[in-house]
């Protein structure tokens, strides 16, 4: 079953135009092993199947391709990063990458950093802390190419906790499961809400990729925000405010 399951991930990844060798595709079965048994003694992941996890959490991960190129040696940063998606996988396949992952709890970090010792990943690293927290000035503000989010948050939320993150001339892309153009409160969708707030943080929404993975009726979303100009030093609020009161 798990050699039938990758040879469907090959396949997947063929849609999207991206082959690997055989020293990446060990990377991804020993982060998948790696992940099934940390997830005995802590909570990952709720997907723990062999193919679904290809899919659901590589496959998806990788989707990123779509809307953004990923060759050279971009420094990214994913926040919110959780059992490492999708930062762990675009960095296993495209090992040029310059990748920060950050995460608010320690022992998900730890984690991380065994990851990314056992696949030895270079130019790699997990630190732990909120997002409002190294987004300050002489810390890691604005100091990215690209920053990526797998995070369950709305849009407008998220775009506070991301953009500081970013260099102008930049992007913020969200990862998104469901239909951010439907109707949240009165008439306005997610992304009419959100695109006051990346206007303020000194952003423009720019694409918005609708699709399904690979050989699935899995719905995905890829939300694409490109940094105009610096975010106002205001921002981001306190921890938790961004949640608590959105910007309108």
């Amino acid at each position: 079953m798990k050699k039938e399951s990758l040879i469907q991930f090959v396949d997947d990844l063929k849609e999207l135009h991206i082959s690997l060798s055989d020293v990446q595709l060990d990377q991804f079965l020993t982060y998948y092993e790696m992940l099934v048994e940390k997830n005995k003694v802590m909570n990952l992941t709720a997907i723990t199947e062999f193919d679904e996890v290809m899919k659901k959490h590589f496959v998806d991960s990788l989707s990123l391709v779509k809307v953004c190129e990923l060759s050279g040696n971009l420094s990214v940063i994913d926040v919110g990063t959780g059992a490492g998606f999708p930062g762990i996988p675009l960095k296993i396949a495209f090992p040029d990458l310059r990748l920060m992952l950050l995460d608010s709890l320690q022992k998900r970090v730890g984690f991380l950093q065994e990851v990314i010792a056992k696949l030895n990943l270079q130019n790699a690293e997990a630190i732990h802390g909120r997002a409002e927290d190294f987004a300050k000035p002489g810390q890691l503000r604005e100091s990215f190419d690209l920053c990526v989010s797998r995070a369950v948050a709305n849009l407008s939320t998220l775009s506070e906790y991301c953009l500081p993150y970013v260099k102008v001339g930049g992007k913020f892309i969200s990862y998104k499961s469901d239909k951010v153009n439907m109707e949240i409160e009165g008439n306005r969708t997610e992304i009419e809400e959100a695109e006051h707030a990346i206007s303020v943080l000194g952003g423009k929404l720019t694409e918005q990729r609708e699709f399904t993975l690979p050989y699935s009726y899995i719905y995905r979303n890829l939300i694409v925000v490109e940094k105009n100009r610096p975010t106002p030093k205001q921002y981001p609020r306190k921890a938790g405010t961004a949640a608590k009161k959105p910007i309108i």
